[in-house]
């Protein structure tokens, strides 16, 4: 039951199913994670789950029915897809008019209605059947969902092949018994499951008493059908083995990578485990080698946006920063320019930390500070090899940045990413970090910001017209929307019942011009900066963002969601 525990015990003492005594024992029981005490009184044959279900669904006036004596016609079925039918685990009872009934097993759980009134496009209304009913239903009308023991029996041999990134002499090498094949393929299934969602992130998290998987898939995250929680230990353990860690090492964070191939496809997992209360939590990083291959428009560049950017990458030398908080896209942005200048003229060297993605024809420098391989270190290194461009990971500290600029103003092109919120601020988080305000007016070309929005499910787009509080957070955008035809996805089996698909980016292109190089020379703050920048034709994130909406690229919702500091 997701109901309040202590308001159906009232009702189930009013109407004498329990008594006062009973009702004071149940709230001093202990329930286990998502369970409550109902169910706890269930288990214990304290009370029958039909004479619940009875009562609760006469108190809200709900009928309570037998699904056995209420088959779903082809009609009905027909409504009520099997993907939403399996997510709200309901059961289409009778049609009526444009009215669909349900069966749900939760006469308090009146979410779910909502939710599909808001799905289904049409009025839905609920009756009671008990939830082991609905399950059977579930298996007899749409088919047996099949289960993460029947997935892992079916998932064929050499779907997804793992290879540690060490060396043979190095990885620990344990020979493989019949008992551990399960856990081989489950890791292998976990993994082949985030590839098919187009996940960009695995979770495995230990709770106190369950082992949680989660896939972050657009950015968002959300949980799956996860393994028992006995076999954490030997799942966590597997992984590290894989990504070469110590697997006896549990006290400290410890990072690795593994090498997969699924279906002929290269993917390269960077793994991270931190101890936790209740175990190893262990996040895998799944980084497509395919997306290296990405064209400029790819990332997100409308037409003029583009050409911009083009010309600024194919320059001889300066600066190109690109910022954003972590996880707006920086490095896929960084790697689409590398594999675009990436030329058999051109020697192209790159200091990380780590690298993420092994390209062909590129030199990669990876950052070790335990052995004082920092990026200053390898910076002053790598200048001496005579490259034509250079990409650093991050620019963190001064003597990054100032040897940065001086390979700029020496006739080196230098790619770099900088954690901050907007374009014009990356001048003053320059000066800051103690660069001259001189070397920064002449060494950086321009300061690229992003965000990355998801795109709009083209499956199930509808069109809309924006509400009274959407065009009050547009502030003087509101009029050129008030008129605009807007779409948005209302959710269908291809989009998971998100309404979204895929991520490109926002941008707000911050050029260095003649007269912006006086001002960073005067020290003018990045409030004038930014006013003299919007002047000279500069699009803010939101105002991209924006022409996306209207391009039918991404919805509203979405760009207002990430730029909600953009007040312009």
């Amino acid at each position: 039951m997701t109901g309040n525990d202590e308001y159906v015990l009232e009702v189930l003492q009013e109407e004498g199913l329990i008594t006062a005594t009973q009702a004071e024992d149940a709230r001093k029981l202990e329930t286990s994670e998502g369970a409550s005490r109902i169910d706890a009184m269930i288990a214990a044959k304290i009370l029958e789950e039909h004479d619940v279900l009875q009562v609760l669904a006469a108190r809200f006036g709900m009928e309570m029915i037998s699904l056995s004596n209420h088959p779903p016609s082809p009609e009905m079925l027909a409504a009520l897809p099997s993907d939403v039918a399996r997510k709200y685990k309901v059961i289409p009872v009778s049609k009526r008019d444009n009215t669909l009934t349900v069966a749900i097993g939760d006469p308090l759980d009146v979410d779910t209605l909502d939710s599909l009134r808001y799905v289904l496009k049409c009025p839905v209304e609920g009756v009671v059947a008990p939830p082991a009913e609905i399950k059977a239903a579930l298996d007899r009308y749409y088919g047996a969902e099949t289960s993460m023991e029947t997935m892992i029996d079916q998932l064929a041999e050499g779907t997804v092949d793992m290879v540690s990134s060490g060396t043979p002499d190095i990885v620990q090498q344990t020979e493989v018994t019949e008992s551990d094949v399960p856990i081989i393929k489950l890791v292998s299934l976990i993994i082949f499951e985030a590839y098919r969602n187009r996940a960009s992130d695995i979770h495995l998290e230990p709770m106190e008493k369950r082992f949680r998987v989660r896939y972050r898939i657009d950015g968002v995250l959300h949980e799956v059908d996860s393994p028992p929680k006995r076999l954490q230990s030997a799942i966590i353990s597997r992984v590290k083995i894989m990504a070469n860690m110590a697997i006896s090492e549990k006290r400290v964070p410890q990072d690795g990578r593994i090498q997969v191939n699924i279906k002929g496809r290269e993917l390269d997992l960077r793994v991270s485990s931190v101890p936790s209360s209740h175990g190893e939590s262990i996040v895998m990083r799944i980084l497509d080698k395919q997306n290296l291959a990405l064209g400029l428009p790819k990332l997100g560049f409308l037409a003029d946006d583009q050409e911009t950017f083009t010309r600024l990458i194919g320059l001889p030398d300066g600066i190109l920063l690109v910022t954003g908080p972590t996880g707006s896209g920086k490095t896929t942005t960084l790697y689409a320019c590398l594999n675009f200048v990436n030329r058999p003229d051109r020697k192209i060297i790159t200091v990380e930390d780590p690298v993420e993605y092994q390209m062909p024809g590129i030199n990669q420098v990876h950052v070790r500070e335990s052995i004082g391989l920092t990026f200053a270190v390898a910076l002053r290194s790598i200048l001496r090899q005579a490259p034509n461009i250079v990409m650093i990971g991050e620019i963190r500290d001064n003597e990054t940045a100032r040897i940065a600029t001086e390979a700029a103003l020496t006739g080196h092109l230098v790619f770099s990413t900088l954690h901050t919120n907007d374009a014009p601020s990356a001048i003053a988080r320059l000066i800051d970090i103690g660069v001259k305000p001189f070397l920064v007016a002449s060494s950086l070309r321009a300061v690229v910001a992003q965000r990355l929005v998801r795109n709009m499910c083209p499956y199930c787009k509808e069109e809309y017209k924006p509400i009274a509080s959407e065009l009050r957070l547009l502030g003087a955008a509101a009029e050129q929307f008030a008129e605009v035809q807007l779409y948005r996805g209302h959710g269908c089996n291809k989009c998971a019942l998100t309404g979204y698909g895929g991520r490109s980016g926002i941008f707000e292109i911050f050029l260095i011009t003649d007269e912006i190089q006086r001002m960073i020379f005067e020290k003018r703050p990045a409030t004038d900066l930014r006013a003299r920048a919007r002047e000279l034709g500069m699009r803010t994130l939101r105002e991209d963002g924006l022409r996306k909406v209207v391009s039918g690229i991404t919805t509203l919702d979405e760009v207002m969601r990430v730029t909600m500091g953009d007040f312009d």
